[in-house]
């Protein structure tokens, strides 16, 4: 009894302690040395990662060592490593770093090409990445990160950032007994009471960089060592001050770091990332949005109620004479009884898709709801992608399930679920594959960090193989043992014939994707800017919102175009119910090519068009499959529900 006592203790203390993956929290004593990371080089110009030492940078003493990096980050094309920015808690000082050979014309052609096409130096301090205050038209505008160099107007010479003036923010703190903390990558302890002094120490809130550009007499500076002191300088302003970029010229880079207290707490040390100026939500839009799409939504389903309890309460207040006589003087829905269940074309590829959507619906509501609840903050880099990959192995089963069973529904038999089972785990991944392959091909033909290595490549076939497949399959057989459902009608042998119609029933199955894009067109602004421009996205609670208004209203266009379909005896609506919410696909990705056209004009080159447009249409067939399954299941259900309240001999 003791031991439970004292296990039920130690567990509560270690519950007490615990914080969100990938946001541990390290405290420091004063003169403890930490050292700074450096990610990727980025450009919003290019959309091409490339390593932090593919330039002439200073090595660190020990070696450059690579940080373990989870499966996102590595999809991402984030490759963190080590540096030789070193800082000691509490200790301000002006250090020299390194002076470099003599610049070759590589060199040179490689600097002048980063620095014009806006590459940013992306460094990370305690998980904090750097941030940088920059006043454009008399606003200041925080970024993360700072350039390469950069390129005075009206010249042809190019300067590199070569002298680094940091302020890190530190507050001040006091440790519990029987605390877990942790370090963000070393693990976690527990603290007692005779270790307590030394939980009083400082956490990192803050860190921010001014870049500056400064020439130094190399032969002077060669001649000291690494993290030798050196005399503090102001960003100079004249161009012959600073460091130009051409053959033969030896670059010295210096640093100096200024620690300052903050009354800032750890937990909300990323306020000041989320409050960027680029990232801030326009809240006011998108309520807006969200209420008028609330109240269209509401509109359609009163009106869409009432039309069907009219129908179906005059159909059932007549005898069975009179209904006989009904059905032959009036057109309408109640004709196409006999066709309503009849076997659609392509049925296999439609249980494909449907198996699919479920999948990738179930895997992105999951997903939104955890982000929204503060389980994927933009400390835990890679989380939210390694998070959806997860969910979309382990959620075959979900899929296979409704693939198998809506294929014994539409055939009357199981069989051929295995081969169903395969297409369906094959299906989408397959897709993914083939455009994910194209683009590697052209990042690594561009030697950008962003390409997929080989070895990640069988990685991902191992966990497609061993999880999503075998789960697929399982969810099949369950669809097999699953209670089958009944047609509430019998399917005539010989299809009714469909009337002509002034104009072709597909307009309106594309133009029905215009009021699901209308919940999601504001949010994808922020998350295209997100993507593309290196911004923070946040608002998962708004997001969630709308995806559950984006669920309500593609169910609610799929049903009310699936009687309209019926109305006009046209009994082929179980493709027309899928695309009636799924082309809204359509809509998403042409507002990605507006996106391109209109707010990434600055995107050069062809290789990173080709990246942008094969990631938007993987994402916008994503959107297809989701949304129409939506759309679809819920057509099922209606008509099946609408055909079983109808009195039938």
């Amino acid at each position: 009894m003791y031991r439970v006592i004292v296990l039920l203790v130690f567990v509560t203390q270690l519950c007490n302690g615990f914080y969100l993956p990938g946001s541990y929290m390290h405290t420091y004593s004063n003169g403890d040395s930490i050292f700074a990371k450096v990610n990727s080089l980025t450009s919003i110009e290019t959309e091409l990662p490339f390593s932090f030492y593919s330039l002439p940078y200073c090595k660190p003493l020990e070696g450059i060592k690579k940080s373990a990096e989870n499966l996102g980050e590595l999809l991402m094309g984030d490759q963190i490593d080590n540096s030789a920015y070193r800082f000691r808690m509490n200790t301000n000082e002006s250090l020299y770093l390194c002076t470099t050979s003599p610049l070759n014309e590589h060199e040179v052609k490689l600097l002048k090409q980063r620095t014009r096409e806006l590459y940013q130096v992306n460094m990370i301090l305690d998980n904090l990445p750097a941030l940088r205050f920059a006043k454009q038209n008399g606003v200041t505008i925080q970024w993360t990160g700072y350039p390469v160099g950069y390129s005075p107007p009206n010249s042809n010479d190019d300067y590199i950032i070569n002298h680094l003036k940091f302020k890190v923010l530190v507050h001040q703190y006091e440790g519990n007994v029987m605390e877990v903390i942790g370090t963000g990558e070393e693990g976690m302890g527990v603290i007692s009471e005779a270790d307590k002094k030394k939980a009083l120490g400082y956490e990192i809130v803050g860190f921010e960089v001014v870049p500056c550009s400064v020439k130094y007499d190399a032969e002077k500076m060669t001649k000291l060592h690494m993290y030798d002191p050196v005399p503090s300088v102001n960003c100079p302003l004249e161009l012959d001050k600073a460091q130009i970029i051409k053959e033969l010229e030896r670059i010295t880079f210096t640093y100096e770091v200024e620690f300052v207290r903050s009354e800032t707490r750890w937990p909300s040390r990323w306020d000041a990332y989320l409050k960027m100026e680029g990232a801030r939500v326009h809240w006011f839009s998108i309520l807006n949005s969200l209420m008028v799409i609330v109240f269209l939504a509401g509109i359609v389903f009163v009106i869409f109620l009432r039309t069907v309890r009219r129908d179906l309460t005059k159909y059932e207040e007549l005898d069975k004479e009179a209904q006989a006589q009904m059905n032959e003087e009036l057109s309408g829905w109640k004709l196409v009884v006999g066709d309503v269940f009849r076997e659609p074309q392509f049925s296999k590829l439609l249980c494909i898709m449907v198996g699919d959507g479920v999948r990738i619906t179930g895997m992105a509501v999951v997903t939104i709801v955890f982000a929204a609840l503060g389980f994927m903050s933009p400390a835990s880099r890679g989380m939210l992608l390694t998070g959806m990959i997860i969910l979309y192995l382990f959620l075959g089963i979900a899929a296979g399930y409704a693939g198998v069973r809506l294929w014994r529904t539409v055939k009357g038999t199981s069989e051929g679920w295995k081969s169903l089972s395969w297409s369906i785990a094959c299906f989408f991944p397959g897709i993914a594959f083939v455009i994910l392959t194209v683009l590697n091909f052209l990042l690594w033909s561009s030697n950008s960090t962003g390409a997929i290595p080989i070895s990640l490549y069988f990685e991902l076939l191992a966990l497609w193989f061993c999880i999503s497949v075998p789960l697929t399959l399982f969810g099949g057989f369950l669809g097999t043992r699953a209670e089958e459902i009944q047609f509430p009608v019998r399917t005539n042998q010989i299809p009714r014939e469909i009337p002509e119609r002034k104009y072709p029933s597909w307009l309106l199955v594309l133009g029905a994707g215009t009021l699901p894009f209308g919940t999601l067109f504001i949010e994808l602004f922020f998350i295209f800017s997100s993507i593309w421009l290196g911004r923070f996205y946040y608002v998962f609670g708004f997001l969630l919102i709308v995806l559950l208004l984006l669920v309500v209203v593609c169910a609610e266009v799929s049903v009310v175009l699936t009687y309209m379909h019926l109305c006009v005896e046209d009994w082929r609506w179980w493709w027309k119910a899928f695309f009636a919410s799924g082309s809204v696909a359509l809509y998403v990705f042409a507002y990605s090519i507006n996106y391109l056209v209109f707010d990434l004009q600055s995107l050069s080159g062809p290789v990173s068009a080709m990246l942008y447009i094969g990631y938007s249409l993987l994402m916008a067939i994503a959107i297809m499959l989701s949304t129409g399954t939506i759309g679809f299941l819920t057509s099922f259900y209606f008509v099946h529900y609408l055909f079983s309240s109808v009195k039938i001999d």
